[in-house]
C-alpha cells in the first residue's frame, strides 16, 4: 500500500490511499480510501508508517527547556554585519560597544527607554547574540556616556563611508518633545509635534543624497532652523575635510542671510527655494509670467537680486488645485464660526471688548484670518471675505521657485529640481525616527550629555534600518523602481509604480506571501525560536539549542539582508 498525492487544480491537493495489483501483465491500482480530511502532517505520518520506520513523539525523547524569538534578532545582528557597525563604533572588541550594539538593535526592534530595555530582551537571544547577558540600566547608561565621547570619530568614518567631493548634503531640522524640565536644553519653541505645553529638545539632521544619516547635532528647543545651518557647512569642510559639497536645505533653512555667509565659503554651493514673499516680489516685478506656465510647468529665470544664481519657477497644476479647494473650505468654516458670534453679538455678547474678544478665539481657528474684514461695534458685529487678498494668494497656488548656485553646466534645470525635492528623503528620516519604527520620542533622560548620546544612539539605529529597508524593499509596501526618479517629471506629483500599485492594493505578493511593513516584517522573523532542549529523563546531560526552520519567506528576507552592500 502507498499514499499518492493528486493535484486538485486550485484546490487542496487529494491524499488517496492506494495499493498495487496485478492484471496480467498489467500493473493497476485500486483506492482504498480518501484521506483528504487528514492534515497533511498526518499524511506524512502515514506515508512513514507504510516504508516501515518507526514513529516516536517528540515529547517522549527530548524535554524542551526553554524558547527564545530569534529571528528578528538575528536580522538585525545580520544588517549591522553587513554595514560594519562594530568597527564604526571602535575598532577594537569591548563592553561598551556590545552594549551598545545592542541598545541600537533594540531601539530597531523594540523602541522602548533605557531602564526597560534590559527587561525586554529576556525572553529573546539578544542577550546571548551581543554578549550583554549580565548587562544593568547602569551598564547602559555608562555605554551612552562611551558612545558619545566617540561621537565625532564614528560620524567622520560615516563622512569617509558616504560624502564626496562636489557631492550633495541634505540638511534639516526637527524636534521632539521632552518629559520633565531639568535637562538644560529642554526649551520651548516651534511646536512639530503638536504637543502643547511640551518643551522640546531640537536636532538637525545631514545626510548623503541618497538620505543614508552622516551626523546629527542636538541644540535647545527654541534655536531658529537656520541659525545652525552654517555650522554644520563648516563641519562638513573642516571635520569631514570635504572642500566642495552642495547644501540642500529648505526655504526656511537657507534663507538671504545664510546665503550671504556662505558665499564666504569657497567651494560651498546650495540649492534651496524661495519664500512666498520673494514669489510675489517677482510676479508683481514682471520677472515670473504666469502665462509661460500654460505650455510648460517649469522655466528658469534670472533677477538682479540674486546675481550668480539661477531661478527655476515651477507650477504643480494638482496641487495649485488641492490648495484651491482646501482654502475655500477653510473660509467657509471660519465663516460659520463667524456667524455664530455675529448671532450672539448684541444679545449674548453685549460690548466692543466682549464681542473682540470671541471674534478673536475664532478668527484665526483655520489659519485664514488675513482674507476677513471685520468690522466690531458695540451692539453688533460684521465680517466680509476680501476677495482681491484670496486672488492674490490664489495666483501662487502650486507656484514654488527653487533657487541654486550650482552652475547650469553641472546641473541641469530639471535636475536642480529633483536635487531639491531630495529633502523628502530627510523628512521620510525623521518620521522614521520620531513615529514609524524608532520612536526617539518622547526624551526622558535628564542629562544633557544623555539627550545628545540618546538622539545620536537613534541616528545610528536609522542608518541600520535604513541599509534593512533598502535590501527588503521586494517584500514591503516600497516601490522597487527607484530609477524612475531620475528621468520623471520633477514638477508633477509624484506616482508609485505600476507593480508598488499592486502591491498596496492586493497586499500579496508575487509567490502569494503577504507584503509588509517593516515593523510587520521584523514581527513574522520572531517566529524564528531557539529551543534550548535535553534528552528526556536526563538531568545532568549537556544541553543543545535548536533553531526553528525558517519559512520561505522568513529565509528570503535573512538572503536579502545578506546581499547589503556598501
Amino acid at each position: 500500500m502507498h499514499i499518492d498525492i493528486v493535484p486538485n487544480r486550485r484546490a487542496r491537493p487529494v491524499a488517496l490511499l492506494r495499493e498495487s495489483y496485478r492484471k496480467g501483465k498489467k500493473v493497476r491500482k485500486r483506492t482504498l480510501a480518501n484521506l483528504s480530511s487528514l492534515s497533511m502532517d498526518q499524511v506524512e505520518s502515514l506515508r512513514r508508517i507504510l516504508r516501515g520506520e518507526k514513529l516516536a513523539s517528540v515529547e517522549g525523547l527530548l524535554d524542551c527547556l526553554s524558547s527564545a524569538h530569534h529571528g528578528h534578532v538575528q536580522a538585525v545582528h545580520l544588517a549591522m554585519r553587513r554595514v560594519g557597525l562594530e568597527s564604526l563604533l571602535a575598532s577594537v572588541p569591548c563592553a561598551e560597544r556590545r552594549l551598545v550594539s545592542a541598545m541600537i538593535a533594540v531601539q530597531i526592534l523594540a523602541p522602548r527607554s533605557k531602564l526597560a530595555m534590559t527587561r525586554w530582551w529576556e525572553p529573546t537571544t539578544l542577550p546571548e547574540v551581543y554578549g550583554v547577558a549580565d548587562a544593568t540600566e547602569d551598564d547602559l547608561y555608562a555605554a551612552m556616556d562611551w558612545l558619545l565621547e566617540r561621537q565625532e570619530r564614528i560620524e567622520n568614518k560615516l563622512a569617509k563611508r558616504h560624502l564626496r567631493e562636489g557631492g550633495m548634503v541634505l540638511y534639516d531640522l526637527s524636534s521632539s518633545y521632552f518629559e520633565g524640565r531639568c535637562c538644560p536644553l529642554a526649551a520651548f519653541g516651534h511646536d512639530r509635534d503638536g504637543k502643547k505645553g511640551k518643551r522640546q529638545v531640537n536636532y538637525g539632521l545631514l545626510t548623503d543624497a541618497q538620505g543614508r544619516p552622516v551626523a546629527v547635532s542636538v541644540f535647545k528647543g527654541n534655536v531658529g532652523d537656520a541659525t545652525t545651518l552654517v555650522p554644520e557647512v563648516k563641519k562638513v569642510g573642516e571635520r569631514f575635510g570635504i572642500k566642495t559639497v552642495v547644501i540642500v536645505g529648505d526655504r526656511g533653512m537657507i534663507g538671504q542671510k545664510q546665503i550671504d555667509q556662505l558665499k564666504d565659503r569657497e567651494g560651498v554651493a546650495w540649492i534651496t527655494a524661495l519664500k512666498t514673499g520673494a514669489i510675489r516680489q517677482l510676479l508683481q516685478g514682471g520677472h515670473l509670467q504666469m502665462g509661460l506656465f500654460d505650455e510648460r510647468n517649469l522655466f528658469e529665470l534670472a533677477h538682479p537680486d540674486f546675481p550668480g544664481e539661477r531661478l527655476v519657477a515651477c507650477r504643480n497644476h494638482a496641487l495649485a488645485k488641492l490648495r484651491a479647494q482646501k482654502r475655500q473650505s477653510l473660509l467657509a468654516a471660519t465663516a460659520k464660526e463667524l456667524d455664530r458670534v455675529r448671532a450672539m453679538a448684541g444679545r449674548k455678547l453685549k460690548g466692543r471688548d466682549a464681542i473682540g474678544v470671541r471674534v478673536g478665539k475664532v478668527v484665526d481657528k483655520y489659519k485664514v484670518a488675513k482674507h476677513f474684514d471685520l468690522e466690531i461695534r458695540d451692539d453688533a458685529f460684521s465680517y466680509q471675505i476680501n476677495q482681491e487678498r484670496v486672488a492674490a494668494e490664489a495666483a501662487l497656488d502650486g507656484v514654488y521657485v527653487v533657487r541654486t548656485s550650482v552652475p547650469a553646466d553641472k546641473l541641469s534645470t530639471e535636475d536642480a529640481v529633483r536635487s531639491y525635492k531630495l529633502l523628502t528623503r530627510v523628512e521620510q528620516a525623521f518620521r522614521c525616527l520620531k513615529t514609524i519604527d524608532l520612536h526617539v520620542r518622547p526624551i526622558r533622560h535628564r542629562l544633557e550629555e544623555r539627550v545628545r548620546a540618546h538622539i545620536f544612539l537613534c541616528m545610528l539605529a536609522y542608518y541600520v534600518a535604513w541599509h534593512m529597508i533598502e535590501a527588503w524593499r521586494p517584500l514591503l509596501f516600497a516601490d522597487e523602481d527607484q530609477a524612475a526618479k531620475a528621468t520623471r517629471d520633477p514638477v508633477a506629483p509624484a506616482k508609485r509604480s505600476a507593480a508598488a500599485d499592486d502591491k498596496a492594493l492586493t497586499k500579496v505578493l508575487d509567490d502569494g506571501t503577504l507584503v509588509h511593513s517593516f515593523e510587520t516584517l521584523l514581527h513574522e522573523l520572531s517566529g524564528i525560536v531557539r529551543n534550548t532542549c535535553r534528552r528526556k529523563n536526563a538531568e545532568g546531560e549537556p544541553t543543545f539549542d535548536v533553531v526553528t526552520t525558517p519559512t520561505a519567506h522568513q529565509k528570503r528576507a535573512l538572503d536579502l539582508l545578506e546581499a547589503i552592500t556598501l
